[in-house]
C-alpha cells in the first residue's frame, strides 16, 4: 500500500531560494550530490584539483565534497581512495568471524556525523525552506552531530546554535567555541536527550527566526546513511567476501537512528542479514525499556528515535560502560599496547587503534557478542562503524588516570582477561515480532505526547513498509534539486 507520507519535504520556496542562491554565490558554495558522495569518481576534476590545497578540517566549502567514506587518510590536501575501514583481528576479538569497522576519523570534523548534518540541512537549503541570510540553524545533539551542523553553518556564514549535554567531553566544547555561533549546554550527559528537546521547544517559542535540524526525527539523516554509508559497506564487502563468505550482521549503536539505517540498504542486497542495535547497559532502553546514566558518549538514550526503523531490527545488545572505558585505555596506554602485542596483535594494528572512540569500542564489543551468540565461523563477516576516533576523548584518558591511577601492566592484564577474553553473550537478545513492536511503541511517549507527531503516522511506520521505501525513493529528486541549485549559483550575478 502506497504511503501517504513523503517524510522529506522537497517543496521549493522560490522567494527564499533566491536568498540562499545569493549566499552560496558569495561563499563559493557548490553542493555535492549524494551520487558524488557515494562515488567520488563523479566529482569534477577542477574541484579535486582545488582540494589539494585544503586541509581536512578547514572551514572551506570544498570540504563538502569530503563528506563521505573515501577520503585519503591525511590531514592536508588528500583526495580519494577506497573506503576507510579497519579489520579487527581475532587476537583482539577472540572470534573466528571477520569483524570490519568503517572509520569515521577521516571526515571533516573527525566524525561521520557531519554527514548526518549534511543530510538534514541540504534538503531544506536547496528548496529554499531554510534561509541562512535570515534564520539561525539549531543543532540538537549529544556531541558530534552539533559539531557537524556548526561546521556546515559556518560554511554558509549562517548563525548557528549548538545544543549538547554539559557532561560531554571537553574536546567537543573547545571545538565549538571556535565554530558555533552559540553553544548551549543542557543538564546531564549522554542519556539526557529530553532535556535537549526541551531546550528546542524553548527556542521555538522564543520568537527568534530559526530552524531546528533535529537528527532524531529528520529523515535526511536516515537517507544519507542509507545511501552513502550503505553503499560504502557494499563496496567493502565486494573486496572482503569470497565464494564461501556470508555477510551475517550489521551492528550499530542506535544513537539518532541514522547510522543503523545503512542496515536497511544492506538487507535489500543481503536478505539473510541480521541488524543488531547496540546501546549502553547502564541505560538499556531497547533491551529492558530502561533508563539511567552512562559514559558511551554520543549515543543518547531513554527514547527511541523517530527515524529508527525498529521493525527491521533483529537483535539488541547492551554494553557495559566499564568495558568501553577500559578498551580505550588498553588501546591508547603503553602498557596496554605491550599486553596486546604479547597476545599476538601486530604493530600495524596497534598503530591504528587510535581510530577507535568510545562508541566505536562499544560497537566492536557488540559485534563480538553477536559472533559468539550466533556461533559464527571464519566464513562469516560482520560490519560495524567507528563514528569518531580517540581524538574526541583524550581528556577522558587523562580523567581516567586521575580517577584510577596510571594504567599499569597489572591493569592491562586484568582488562585483557575480563573485558577482552571475558566477553560473553550476556545482555544480547534476538527480537521477535512482538518484542520489536513493543520497542516501536516506546516512540509514542516521546514523539506523540511530547514532540507533536501524529498517532496516524506512528501506525504508518509500523504497518506500511512503503513508509520507509518512500524515503529512499526521494534520493534522485534530491540530487536533481542539488544540481539545479548549483546551476543557479553558477548563473547568479
Amino acid at each position: 500500500m502506497e504511503s501517504k507520507y513523503n517524510v522529506i519535504d522537497l517543496t521549493v520556496n522560490q522567494e527564499r531560494l533566491k536568498n540562499v542562491v545569493k549566499r552560496a554565490k558569495e561563499r563559493g558554495i557548490i553542493i555535492p550530490t549524494l551520487a558524488q558522495l557515494k562515488d567520488p569518481s563523479l566529482i569534477p576534476d577542477d574541484i579535486k584539483e582545488k582540494l589539494k590545497d585544503v586541509g581536512l578540517w578547514d572551514l572551506n566549502p570544498l570540504n563538502l565534497f569530503r563528506i563521505g567514506w573515501h577520503n585519503d587518510t591525511k590531514e592536508m590536501g588528500g583526495l580519494y581512495k577506497d573506503v576507510n575501514y579497519l579489520c579487527i583481528p581475532s587476537e583482539i576479538s577472540g572470534v573466528k568471524a571477520k569483524i570490519i569497522a568503517l572509520c569515521g576519523k577521516w571526515f571533516p570534523t573527525g566524525s561521520h556525523k557531519v554527514g548526518a548534518a549534511f543530510g538534514c540541512l541540504v534538503p531544506r537549503l536547496v528548496t529554499g525552506q531554510f534561509d541562512p541570510t535570515k534564520q539561525k540553524a539549531v543543532w540538537p545533539s549529544t556531541g558530534n552531530y552539533c559539531r557537524g551542523g556548526a561546521y556546515d553553518s559556518a560554511l554558509l556564514a549562517c548563525d548557528s546554535i549548538a545544543i549538547l549535554p554539559e557532561g560531554m567531553s571537553n574536546e567537543r566544547f573547545e571545538w565549538l567555541k571556535n565554530v558555533a555561533g552559540d553553544t548551549i549546554a543542557t543538564p546531564g550527559s549522554e542519556s539526557n536527550v529530553k532535556e535537549i528537546f526541551d531546550k528546542c521547544w524553548e527556542l521555538r517559542n522564543s520568537g527568534e527566526d530559526l530552524m531546528i535540524f533535529n537528527q532524531f526525527d529528520e529523515f535526511g539523516n536516515y537517507l544519507w546513511h542509507h545511501e552513502v554509508t550503505g553503499k560504502a559497506i557494499e563496496e567493502i564487502l565486494d573486496v572482503e567476501m569470497n565464494e564461501n563468505s556470508r555477510f551475517r550482521g550489521y551492528i550499530s549503536a542506535t544513537g539518532s537512528g541514522g547510522t543503523i539505517a545503512a542496515g536497511d540498504y544492506l538487507k535489500k542486497k543481503y536478505p539473510n542479514l541480521k541488524i543488531a542495535a547496540s546501546e549502553a547497559l547502564q541505560c538499556p532502553t531497547i533491551f529492558l525499556n530502561g533508563y539511567g546514566e552512562h559514559r558511551i558518549e554520543g549515543i543518547g538514550d531513554k527514547h527511541i528515535p523517530w527515524i529508527h526503523n525498529i521493525k527491521n531490527t533483529d537483535a539488541v545488545t547492551a554494553i557495559d560502560d566499564e568495558a568501553t572505558m577500559n578498551w580505550i585505555r588498553m588501546f591508547n596506554e603503553p602498557e596496554g599496547h605491550k599486553v596486546l602485542k604479547a597476545n599476538g596483535v601486530s604493530d600495524e594494528i596497534i598503530e591504528q587503534l587510535n581510530l577507535v572512540g568510545i562508541s566505536g569500542a562499544a560497537n566492536i564489543i557488540s559485534a563480538i557478542k553477536f559472533a559468539k551468540y550466533f556461533e559464527l565461523t571464519e566464513d562469516d563477516i560482520l560490519v560495524t562503524v567507528l563514528t569518531d576516533s580517540i581524538d574526541m576523548y583524550k581528556s577522558r584518558l587523562v580523567e581516567l588516570n586521575e580517577e584510577r591511577g596510571d594504567f599499569t601492566s597489572c591493569d592491562a592484564y586484568g582488562v585483557m582477561e575480563r573485558y577482552f577474553k571475558g566477553i560473553n553473550t550476556d545482555y544480547f537478545k534476538e527480537l521477535n515480532y512482538r518484542e520489536r513492536r513493543t520497542v516501536h511503541n516506546l516512540k509514542y511517549y516521546t514523539w506523540i505526547e511530547q514532540q507533536g507527531k501524529t498517532y496516524d503516522e506512528i501506525l504508518e511506520q509500523w504497518y506500511n513498509d512503503d513508509y520507509w521505501a518512500n524515503i529512499t525513493k526521494q534520493v534522485d529528486r534530491l540530487d536533481e534539486l542539488i544540481e539545479e541549485f548549483n546551476e543557479r549559483v553558477r548563473q547568479c550575478e
